[in-house]
């Protein structure tokens, strides 16, 4: 079961149950992964589950009438549902919270129903029925339900089948019976209501002597076998499902009543069958019921061949009422099976994989019985043919011939160039899916690989190429697994194989993947110094301001003057202006499935527009086949990995400009150079943190993880571990870059923007101070034709340069003394510490419960010479006081 469906699930539960607060689903269902098992509840703990029930249930007759109701319908998972009610009935405090639980839902559904039913009243009677009267009645309005209801549901099942398959099939809708077909019930060939051979001018069967009476009798069964009522033996109408009874002259002798009482329940299975036969032979019910229903025709016929010759004898003579009953036996089993087998398949409404599930556990049910076991054995082989050829065709050459719906794969019509949108693998996870009701029992095991063979060879059709497994052989069914096991591995194999060598050699994808990783994981540096040079300007304006052609010109530019330019594949890089800031961003997508998801959807957007560098991400062309794996879900989470780092990559940009303005500021002796030096003090610490930041990222999180995908892709056997490798590597680089955890995210886009703050602040004092211009005046002046200074401009300049530096040092002193810069300073600085010290004892926390993350490599480089050691293990012992004491989990 995969996760999604596991976290639906128990959602779902939390609702029924109205459980609300605590410590919501996300805490159940890591308990249900972690404690998950790989082995599938055995025939014997479901069993003794069943009796477990039964012994504990106030009324277990109802119970095991239900649990054999249930099996005969092939109810997917009831073993393994007992199995769970047969453990819930060992917990009593679970136990006595559901049935709380209920009464307390049924009392509300009561009082729903109060205030909104409306009163009726049965009308008095005021006369009295005879019981004649009732039992004529009955009769008459079971043979109005006979003939009105018994062809309408039939009716309206095959349109409701017919509807549902064409419109799966719209360009080839399924053929249909003309209407005298179903017009005519002569043509059926069962029992036709109030048609009997018995007229006004019958003998009364009493009045004649007992050789008489067995020579009629044997007549009337001879016709009654074969679904024609005799005179003395007439067929009941039908009400429901249920099996045809008969009924018998009261007048006949008791010695042989008795014995056509054990004769009747052939016709009944006889009826039944050919019921069964005429109904699945539409086109509605699918070729797996036309299979079954042929087959069972060619034991029909031979069972009219019986009764030909038995009718053969009669009329010689030479057929008594007992060798009647002799003659019939072996057939009374053959066909008893075979009703049983229609009514199961009619009750459970069958079609394609689930009609083959029955008759296969029909078939192991009947172990200690060979010739019934043969028999099943020989309708499930005729039943399997039509599904083993589309089974075939699947496995073989990768294309589904499914008009009935039958098959257990399904295909969806599903756009495969459309990765803009397909955020959630879409192409691969949803345009071909298993059907769980149509997976026959002895193919479930192997229902995966039959879904992946498949898939893997409709993607090599689809780029153009025509594929037929070398190693095709014929499915057959056999009670022996193993032997079309092996064939669905062969075919797997060699799916498997010919589209990963397709991906590999001649797609390059590993090329690709590398092409990518040069580009969203910032491992080009000449490229990304000369992109940023180049595009500083531009990305300083608001999103809205920005000409996105410019910037693909200056990507263009930046690529070729760069190690880049021998790229193959750099011509597939292009700009992508996000409609929200990363944090957003990776808050909304955090958020799904959570308490916090519909207030953060419903939020109002900020009114501050966005700047184009908060904005901007590369985005990257990917064509079929290749989109499978490079996916718009991929492509998303690169996309938030390069945000992040180009983020930071800006931020050390500033911090060093700054750095530069004030290596020039250091040149004067101001009289505040200590509040100055507190300002270089941290500037340096925040570059430290921010260049740490992006040393951590780069080197200890996604050059490891990237060098154990390129050896996870040269062992890979099939495309699903490609898939599944690719996806690993992405979430263990975002989960380690601290963008899976809202906590930590939070804190370090705090620190990301006093820093920006910071450097905002200390460029506006640089400029308030005129330094870079004043300097820039002073040099340029020696810029002229007039040739080199003379010994007097020389003192000039220098008189003029010490009068600047002192003029300047008193506007910075006065500066400082108005604006209150040292407070500023010092506010920043405190920020900063306290956002630092938080996150790193988040860092603490989260590296302690989850050992895999390698977060502690960043306590490590920032608290190098233990700086930060004493405040966390102060802040630890703080929160271990004030943890509240742990309460005992109901």
């Amino acid at each position: 079961m995969s996760e999604f469906r596991i976290h639906h699930d128990v959602n779902e539960l939390l609702s029924l149950l109205r459980v609300h607060g605590g410590e919501g689903a996300e805490v159940y269902i890591e308990l249900l992964q972690k404690n998950r098992t790989p082995y599938v509840t055995t025939n014997v703990s479901a069993h003794s589950a069943k009796v477990k029930i039964a012994e504990f249930s106030r009324t277990p007759e109802d119970f095991l009438k239900k649990y054999d109701e249930l099996k005969s319908k092939n109810t997917r998972h009831l073993d393994s549902l007992v199995y769970l009610l047969s453990k819930l009935t060992e917990d009593k405090e679970t136990l006595h919270y559901l049935q709380q639980n209920a009464k307390e839902r049924a009392e509300l559904a009561a009082n729903a129903a109060t205030t909104s039913s409306t009163n009726f009243s049965m009308p008095s009677s005021t006369s009295k029925m005879s019981l004649q009267e009732l039992e004529e009645l009955r009769k008459q309005l079971g043979s109005v339900t006979a003939n009105s209801s018994a062809q309408q549901p039939l009716e309206l099942t095959r349109k409701i089948l017919r509807d549902k398959q064409n419109k799966k099939n719209s360009g080839q809708p399924i053929p249909v019976f003309p209407s005298w077909v179903y017009e005519r019930p002569a043509l059926i060939g069962d029992f036709l209501i109030g048609t009997s051979l018995g007229t006004d001018t019958t003998v009364p069967i009493g009045t004649l002597p007992l050789a008489s009476q067995e020579s009629m009798i044997v007549e009337d069964l001879l016709y009654v076998l074969i679904g024609v009522d005799g005179r003395y033996i007439t067929a009941q109408a039908l009400m429901g499902r249920q099996n045809r009874a008969f009924s018998l002259d009261p007048n006949l002798d008791l010695s042989i009543k008795e014995l056509v009482t054990r004769i009747l329940p052939v016709a009944a299975s006889y009826s039944a069958v050919t019921r069964f036969i005429e109904e699945k032979s539409s086109f509605e019910y699918g070729q797996v019921n036309h299979a079954l229903a042929a087959a069972m025709r060619t034991l029909i016929k031979e069972y009219m061949i019986l009764i030909t010759q038995l009718e053969h004898l009669q009329r010689q003579g030479l057929l008594s009422l007992q060798k009647l009953w002799f003659y019939i036996q072996p057939t009374m089993r053959t066909l008893e099976i075979l009703a049983s087998l229609a009514t199961s398949v009619d009750k459970g409404e069958c079609m394609g994989g689930s009609t083959l599930s029955l008759l296969h556990d029909k078939t192991f049910n009947y172990t200690g019985d060979s010739q019934a076991q043969e028999l099943c054995l020989y309708l499930t082989k005729a039943a399997s043919v039509p599904y083993f050829e589309i089974l075939e065709k699947w496995i073989y050459r990768g294309i589904i011939n499914d008009p009935y719906s039958e098959f257990m794969v399904e295909e969806h019509e599903l756009q495969k160039e459309k990765i803009q949108e397909d955020y959630n693998d879409k192409y691969w996870d949803q345009r071909y899916t298993v059907v769980q009701q149509q997976i026959p029992s002895f193919l479930q095991k192997m229902a995966d690989k039959i879904l992946s063979t498949g898939k893997y060879l409709n993607v090599v059709r689809e780029c153009g190429r025509d594929v037929t497994c070398p190693v095709a052989k014929e499915v057959i069914y056999t009670l022996k697994e193993r032997a079309y096991v092996e064939q669905i591995e062969k075919a797997y194999n060699y799916a498997s194989k010919v589209l990963l060598d397709f991906l590999m050699e001649e797609k390059e994808l590993v090329a690709h993947l590398r092409s990518i990783k040069h580009y969203f994981l910032m491992d080009q540096g000449d490229f990304f110094v000369h992109f940023m040079d180049l595009t500083e300007e531009e990305l300083k304006k608001p999103v809205d301001d920005i000409i996105t052609t410019r910037l693909e010109a200056l990507l263009e530019l930046a690529l070729r003057m760069s190690t880049a330019n021998t790229d193959p594949f750099k011509d597939d890089l292009k700009i992508d202006l996000m409609p929200h800031d990363l944090i957003t961003q990776l808050l909304r997508v955090l958020a799904i499935e959570t308490k916090q998801e519909k207030a953060i959807i419903s939020a109002e957007p900020t009114e501050l527009t966005l700047s184009g560098l908060e904005a901007f991400s590369f985005d990257y062309i990917v064509k079929w086949p290749l989109s499978l794996i490079i996916n718009r879900k991929a492509l998303t989470r690169y996309q938030m990995l390069f945000r992040h780092m180009f983020y930071c990559k800006h931020v050390e940009r500033q911090l060093c400009n700054v750095w530069i303005s004030n290596k020039t500021a250091k040149q004067f002796s101001l009289h505040s150079a200590k509040w100055f030096a507190g300002a270089f003090t941290l500037r340096q610490r925040m570059l430290n943190f921010v260049q740490n930041i992006q040393y951590y990222m780069m080197f200890e999180v996604m050059e490891p993880t990237w060098h154990i995908l390129e050896k996870n892709l040269k062992l890979a056997s099939n495309i699903d571990d490609v898939l599944s490798h690719h996806t690993s590597f992405l979430d263990n680089c975002l989960k380690d870059c601290m963008l899976t955890n809202p906590e930590l995210l939070k804190i370090f886009s705090k620190l990301m923007s006093v820093c920006v703050m910071f450097t905002n602040c200390m460029q506006r004092f640089t400029q308030s101070m005129k330094l870079d211009s004043e300097m820039e005046r002073l040099t340029l002046e020696h810029g002229t034709m007039l040739g080199p200074p003379t010994e007097e401009e020389r003192a000039e300049e220098a008189a003029k340069k010490k009068l600047t530096s002192k003029l300047l040092a008193e506007h910075a002193d006065s500066l400082h003394l108005t604006s209150g810069f040292e407070a500023t300073i010092n506010k920043f600085d405190s920020n900063f510490s306290t956002h630092l010290l938080d996150l790193l004892d988040k860092l603490s926390v989260y590296s302690t419960n989850d050992c895999e993350h390698s977060m502690l490599n960043i306590i490590y480089r920032l608290d190098f010479n233990g700086f930060y050691t004493e405040r966390l293990e102060h802040m630890s012992a703080e929160r271990s006081q004030k943890a509240p004491p742990l309460l005992p989990r109901l």
